[in-house]
């Protein structure tokens, strides 16, 4: 869940790259770095702390909301159960910020220091810097497996891959070189099929639309064939530009 927020919003930040590091299946670490329009100086005192959102500006937005998400939740709970870092710059910064987190609040990278954000190098963009997940409830900590935790990574970005043309997308295991996922952002969504999943079922897709105005009903898709027929059944729905599970449409299908 904390991965999937962290894309959202990278994806809102309007990035055209998202590249994701894993060492031990996020437990340990878990980076996010993108190439959107960065975070404001300003802001990093108040990023982490609960309901802070850059994406309302005004009362009425709650009626035109067009965005992933909007509560300002993830970054707040990621901070409380992790240590939490975020080097940010923007286009109008000459110099990038880092930032460290916990408990929702700035605080020093090491005792004594201020906890103020320092100014360093860095391109346009977010990283966000997820270490020892889970590190104050051991409990909890000891439920996950590493390899199940990176398998449900790759999962959470094959969907938001396919899903998001125009954004390039790559996932690789701390300490290796060759990326388990890439995708480009010039990709079509055929393209981008074929990358993850192999050529041979993008070449039985079918495009479908449909629509009911009184309803408000709008959706579209891919499917394949009926001249396919593959080992498993891959379902893969967004819902107001958000990856979630609807078991009953999933069964039905």
């Amino acid at each position: 869940m904390q991965l999937k927020e962290l894309l959202e919003n990278s994806i809102d930040a309007g990035s055209k790259s998202i590249s994701i590091c894993v060492e031990d299946g996020g437990l340990k670490m878990l980076q996010i770095a993108d190439t959107g329009h960065g975070i404001r100086k300003d802001d990093l005192g108040i990023v982490c702390e609960r309901f802070t959102t850059s994406k309302l500006k005004k009362f009425a937005d709650l009626c035109s909301i067009n965005t992933h998400g909007f509560r300002g939740e993830a970054l707040a709970s990621i901070s409380h159960v992790s240590y939490l870092t975020i080097q940010t710059k923007t286009a109008f910064d000459k110099c990038g910020w880092i930032a460290y987190y916990k408990d929702g609040k700035l605080c020093p990278k090491k005792p004594g220091m201020s906890c103020d954000p320092k100014p360093c190098a860095g391109n346009n963009g977010t990283t966000i810097t997820v270490e020892n997940l889970f590190h104050n409830m051991s409990t909890r900590k000891k439920s996950y497996e590493p390899r199940d935790e990176f398998n449900r990574i790759a999962n959470v970005i094959t969907s938001y891959a396919v899903h998001n043309t125009g954004v390039g997308f790559s996932l690789k295991k701390s300490g290796e070189s060759m990326p388990k996922i890439r995708t480009s952002d010039k990709a079509t969504k055929t393209d981008t099929i074929c990358n993850l999943f192999g050529p041979t079922l993008g070449k039985e897709l079918i495009e479908f639309s449909c629509e009911d105005a009184s309803f408000g009903f709008k959706s579209n898709g891919l499917l394949t064939n009926a001249n396919y027929s593959g080992k498993s059944f891959v379902f893969l729905l967004f819902y107001q530009q958000s990856s979630c599970r609807i078991k009953c449409c999933q069964k039905d299908i």
